[in-house]
């Protein structure tokens, strides 16, 4: 298509997660109560582990970026859908459509990666434990965070600029109830195998990478757990790393299930109900599994909300 063909689009439209009006309102409150309890949760983690310095270690230094990467994770597409709907309006501009697809990838990315470096601690942890606090230094904590960062802006920064290079037609409508990257390359009027040999390619490449990773450091934390003669340290090895793999299944498992509803189903509305689980749902889970049983976090938002130091 020449560039003479071409159709410059300044907005997008999101027909949402339904198209019948009456529903907007419980969608509305529904989405809205899920959000605030997902930036609440996450937020109390992140201030627990920061203030209170029994928690200053690798394992809750992580925690803690995971759930600022759940907070702007959460936070890029919602706060629009529910402004949308509030305003009973459907539009997105280009610009904020690209933003959304950076900013989603981006911290999406993110949390792959952090899941990876916290199997890695867990790793270290139960299998070297007599050289955990050298080898997982504040320095290497660091340095991986940053390599975490530097990969997801990268990924999410080439997707972005792809989309860039495609020309749409006029009133393009996204079925989503945010600018999700797959559906807005499918609605390009130009070629678009550019775009989706980049998109399975990194979708390849980062997701599988880091998957297995997690599966080699599991796999590895099995092996010593199962030589420990009792019950009781079998027990209380397992029980360090039994709530990062909740979350792992969680996180692969919606994210599996995203991929599978929309290669199986032509229904983009399906599609766009099953990335809910992805988007919302496991943010605003990770804080209740993390906090759940674990004694040192409870102490700490004890702590962060009562005036008296926490006495066991």
């Amino acid at each position: 298509m020449g560039l003479e063909n071409k159709t410059c689009v300044s907005k997008f439209i999101l027909l949402g997660l339904s198209e019948e009006t009456e529903l907007e309102p419980l969608i509305y409150g529904l989405f809205l109560s899920m959000y605030l309890v997902t930036f609440t949760g996450n937020l109390l983690i992140v201030l627990a582990v920061i203030t209170d310095s029994r928690l200053h270690t690798p394992m809750y230094f992580l925690l803690s970026n995971l759930s600022f990467a759940d907070i702007c994770f959460t936070s890029t597409p919602i706060p629009k859908m529910l402004l949308n709907i509030q305003r009973q309006s459907k539009l997105i501009t280009y610009a904020g459509c690209i933003a959304q697809i950076y900013f989603f990838l981006l911290f999406g990315v993110l949390d792959n990666f952090l899941l990876t470096v916290m199997a890695y601690d867990r790793f270290v942890a139960i299998c070297h434990p007599l050289r955990y606090a050298v080898i997982m230094n504040a320095r290497l904590c660091g340095l991986l965070l940053l390599a975490s960062w530097i990969t997801a802006h990268l990924q999410s920064l080439l997707e972005s600029l792809m989309v860039l290079r495609l020309s749409f037609c006029t009133e393009v409508e996204i079925p989503h109830f945010f600018c999700e990257l797959n559906q807005l390359v499918r609605l390009a009027c130009s070629d678009t195998f550019p775009n989706e040999v980049v998109i399975y390619f990194a979708t390849g490449i980062l997701g599988v990478i880091p998957f297995t990773g997690i599966l080699f450091s599991y796999s590895k934390i099995v092996t010593s757990v199962l030589r420990i003669s009792s019950a009781g340290g079998k027990y209380k090895a397992f029980s360090t790393c039994g709530s990062h793999l909740s979350v792992v299944s969680l996180f692969y498992g919606t994210g599996l299930g995203v991929y599978l509803s929309s290669a199986a189903t032509e229904n983009s509305r399906a599609s766009a109900i099953a990335s809910v689980m992805c988007t919302v749902v496991t943010p605003m889970l990770n804080p209740f599994i993390y906090s759940l049983k674990n004694k040192d976090i409870k102490q700490a938002l004890y702590k962060l909300f009562s005036p008296k130091p926490f006495s066991t």
